[in-house]
């Protein structure tokens, strides 16, 4: 076709998401993609030996499974298939058993001593609201609440920083733990303000969805989408880089899954200098240190509820963690970082072969370092699974820079589409009542620098996408 109602430059979930939205109302689209794969973050790949396959990026996805829009699509009909380990998360701690994430409150509370009704008293209530609350917390943060009950609960918590909520909830170090590696999540000092709003929004998904993983890997979530963006007429095409919009065919919308580095200079032509200015004062928070591991056998954890779950925080205490992160936000290279690890082929057995393993971690790290973080992280490992190393068969290691390079919107390595500071969780990317649709005609952002921000729900794409039907087609 020499022309289409709208193009989506990027393959990501949520350049698909707004592919989706707008081939359902009737509309011809075409979604370009710079990699030969589909995914952006949401990819799987054999990086290490032939049939280990390992997540690029995202891993475990309990947004997902709990996004409003991907829950009215006919994904299972397209491949995608949700495994829920018993578990959603493990905390290791030294010398003890780890605390441990339940999709139960009271089950919970046991793994956390003292702070078992405490724990109960904070999160309980937002459980309680989680389906009143997802929609709420998944939308544009300037508007209208349709539960301001709920979302003033969550709103009062929210708002704190991690450790001062941290400090006001809880007594013992094994509840403070937890929830310092929940927070972590926002990629920001915990000392920040609304630091605790990811973190919250971590515990409320374990409990009322799990944190689930896709069969198969990641890309499997991609290749739905893909597929029911195909079933709806949409066309797609890989190995299609796009350096400047004259290179794309006519189209009345174009929509980019892209972070505002990207479009500023992609779209140079479409958009007036000052929005230009303001997209390139946007900040990006720190990077990523990324190791895929193919495992002879299981990791040989010390507690046995380690092996009950895909996902653990490896850290330690809470005073560890925030320290770990502080010094990756302020440009230095954490000694004891804080370690997200995730063993899919545990559940999982298509993900290497019989009686094989794969491993997945990261830590975050100052943005755009090359520091090589293997020994810390796989340290963090040992210290709670003795004997780790001995199981390592192959490792693909990734710095910031070799993030980037793998897929263009990791900005110095950021996989949150930019720093979730409180003033960038409010304007993102900039101050708009609509911050989807840029002053270009026809101009829109869809990616996770807009809200709600990072995370493989599809929410900044469906929310794009519908504010193109409506200013650029007049479909409301």
């Amino acid at each position: 076709m020499t022309s289409y109602d709208a193009i989506v430059v990027g393959s990501g979930p949520n350049g698909l998401a707004a592919a989706i939205v707008l081939a359902q109302a009737g509309l011809s689209v075409l979604v370009r993609e710079a990699n030969s794969t589909l995914g952006g973050g949401a990819r799987t790949l054999e990086l290490t030996l032939p049939g280990f396959h390992h997540d690029i990026g995202s891993a475990v996805h309990p947004m997902a499974a709990a996004s409003p829009f991907f829950q009215t699509l006919p994904l299972a009909d397209h491949g995608l298939h949700w495994i829920q380990p018993p578990l959603p998360l493990v905390h290791p701690l030294d010398g003890a058993p780890p605390a441990i994430l339940e999709r139960s409150i009271e089950a919970t509370g046991a793994s956390l001593g003292p702070d078992a009704d405490a724990y109960r008293r904070l999160i309980e209530p937002l459980v309680r609201e989680w389906n009143r609350l997802v929609p709420e917390i998944l939308s544009p943060p300037i508007h209208i609440p349709q539960h301001p009950f709920a979302m003033a609960q969550y709103g009062l918590r929210a708002l704190l920083p991690g450790a001062t909520l941290n400090s006001l909830a809880f007594v013992g170090d094994r509840a403070k733990a937890l929830f310092a590696g929940l927070a972590c999540h926002s990629i920001v000092p915990l000392e920040s303000m609304a630091s605790s709003a990811i973190g919250l929004v971590m515990a409320m998904s374990g409990h009322a969805a799990g944190w689930p993983i896709p069969q198969g890997g990641s890309q499997q979530i991609t290749n739905a989408l893909a597929s029911y963006l195909r079933s709806l007429g949409g066309t797609i095409e890989t190995d299609a880089p796009v350096h400047t919009t004259d290179e794309l065919p006519a189209a009345r919308a174009l929509l980019f899954d892209l972070t505002p580095r990207q479009v500023a200079r992609i779209a140079v032509k479409r958009l007036p200098a000052g929005y230009i200015q303001s997209l390139n004062r946007f900040s990006y928070g720190p990077g990523v240190f990324k190791i895929d591991w193919a495992l002879s056998e299981p990791v040989p954890w010390t507690y046995a509820a380690c092996s009950r779950t895909a996902t653990l925080h490896l850290g330690g205490t809470a005073e560890e963690i925030m320290a770990g992160e502080r010094d990756s936000w302020n440009g230095r290279t954490p000694t004891r970082p804080f370690v997200l690890f995730a063993q899919q082929s545990l559940f999982d057995p298509t993900r290497a072969p019989e009686g094989k393993h794969t491993g997945w971690a990261y830590c975050h790290v100052p943005n755009g370092s090359t520091a090589d973080m293997t020994s810390a992280i796989e340290d963090q490992v040992e210290r709670f699974a003795p004997g780790f190393r001995d199981t390592i068969l192959a490792r693909s290691t990734k710095n910031t820079a070799q993030m980037e390079l793998s897929n263009a919107n990791l900005i110095g390595g950021d996989i949150g589409g930019g720093a979730n500071n409180l003033m960038q969780l409010l304007i993102r990317p900039t101050l708009s009542l609509d911050p989807y649709r840029t002053p270009g005609e026809g101009v829109y952002l869809c990616s996770s620098s807009t809200p709600p921000g990072g995370g493989v729900h599809g929410m900044c794409g469906y929310h794009a996408a519908r504010s193109a039907l409506k200013h650029t087609f007049g479909i409301a």
